[in-house]
C-alpha cells in the first residue's frame, strides 16, 4: 500500500519577509517625513502671506473712503472696521507674534527689514509688508 505524503500547510509569513516590509516602510517614511514637516513652515508661510493681502485690501479700502492712508502711529485702529477680527500677526519663523507695526513716513518704501516688529508700513505711500529678514519679500 502506498503512503500517501502528508502536507503541512504553513500559515503567517517567514522572518525574512517581515523584515522586508519593515525595511520597505522605513524607506518610504524617510522619504516622506521631510515632507511632512516642511509643510508646517509653508503653511505659516502662506498664512502670513494671507494677512498681508488682506491688510493690503484694508489699506487701500480706508484710502478709498477717506481719500488718505491711515496715519501710522494709529494704523492697527484705523483699519479695524476694515478687519474681520483683530489686527492679524506675522507667523513665520522669527516673527515676534505680537502683531506690531514698524511705520516709516519717508516716502521711499519699506526698504529692509529692521527693528523687532512684525510688519512695515510706510504712511506716505501706503506701502505694507512683513518686518523679518528673510521674509520681507514675500
Amino acid at each position: 500500500m502506498p503512503t500517501a505524503s502528508v502536507r503541512r500547510v504553513r500559515r503567517g509569513f517567514t522572518l525574512i519577509e517581515l523584515v522586508v516590509v519593515v525595511l520597505v516602510m522605513g524607506i518610504l517614511a524617510a522619504v516622506a517625513a521631510p515632507k511632512m514637516f516642511d509643510t508646517a513652515s509653508t503653511a505659516k508661510i502662506n498664512t502670513t502671506r494671507q494677512s498681508m493681502i488682506v491688510v493690503r485690501d484694508a489699506i487701500e479700502l480706508y484710502k478709498a473712503q477717506t481719500g488718505s492712508y491711515p496715519a501710522g502711529s494709529s494704523l492697527t485702529v484705523a483699519l479695524k472696521p476694515y478687519l474681520k477680527g483683530p489686527f492679524p500677526k506675522a507667523t513665520v519663523p522669527g516673527a515676534t507674534g505680537d502683531a506690531s507695526v514698524r511705520v516709516e513716513t519717508d516716502g521711499n518704501g519699506l526698504g529692509t527689514a529692521s527693528g523687532a516688529q512684525d510688519w512695515a508700513y510706510d504712511s506716505n505711500d501706503g506701502s505694507f509688508g512683513i518686518n523679518v529678514t528673510g521674509y520681507d519679500t514675500l
